[in-house]
């Protein structure tokens, strides 16, 4: 297996009237290609932090970041916008669509700002998440579930090579996310990314290669599972 990314020993820590927070309290880890990473923790156990600092959305106040063996710029806001640009691929919870747009022109506009616009193959994405059917209907005109499936599929659009998601079926139903994790699933296995999700759902273990397991700014496990 490729080695993507390497964390170690990072800290992420704030100073507050009442002192210091260590929202990351020395966290190493090695994430190789291809794996779909789930990391599970109580709220406020610097999970999120800790996906931000992936993503290079936040800096680490302390350790060392490498993504394919080069340092990731931290506290330049240029260089890591420039990092997100052209690595990092986001599911939010919110699905953050555009609601003047119809459902593919949402795939085409971030593929037009990563320089890489492509109806064909945006159009081959949209079938992948099983919405072939409703490229030219607006958000507002779909469910969430399918909303959430059109902004994996935006978020892969730009060919991503880590794809990132904090609590990205935190609206939907059982069934809904369950329908969302699998087409979440197969587009990770087509297109070749590294995906990592934050999540409180015990559910979606069995969507996962591994799961990572953070309390208190610190991993307490990290397992392989057998995914389906």
């Amino acid at each position: 297996m490729t080695l993507l990314l390497k964390m170690e020993n990072i800290e992420r820590h704030y100073d507050t009237p009442a002192g210091v927070v260590k929202a990351l309290d020395g966290v190493t880890i090695e994430i190789n290609e291809g794996e779909r990473i789930i990391l599970l923790g109580p709220s406020g156990s610097g999970k999120t932090t800790l996906l931000n600092c992936f993503s290079a959305l936040d800096s680490p106040t302390g350790g060392e970041y490498t993504f394919l063996d080069e340092e990731v710029p931290r506290d330049h806001s240029e260089k890591m916008t420039s990092f997100r640009r052209e690595n990092i691929g986001y599911v939010f919870q919110f699905f953050n669509l555009l609601q003047d747009l119809s459902v593919l022109e949402n795939i085409l506009l971030i593929q037009e700002l990563a320089g890489k616009k492509d109806p064909v193959r945006a159009k081959e994405l949209l079938k992948l998440v099983g919405l072939e059917a409703e490229v030219d209907r607006f958000p507002g005109e779909i469910s969430g579930g399918q909303q959430q499936r059109v902004a994996i599929a935006r978020s892969i659009a730009k060919r991503p090579t880590l794809l990132l998601g904090d609590e990205l079926t935190g609206n939907l139903d059982t069934e809904t996310s369950q329908k969302v994790m699998t087409a979440l699933v197969k587009a990770c296995e087509q297109e070749n990314i590294t995906s990592i999700f934050v999540t409180h759902d015990e559910g979606l273990v069995k969507y996962a290669t591994r799961v990572i397991r953070i309390d208190s700014g610190k991993i307490i496990s990290d397992e392989a599972v057998n995914s389906n």
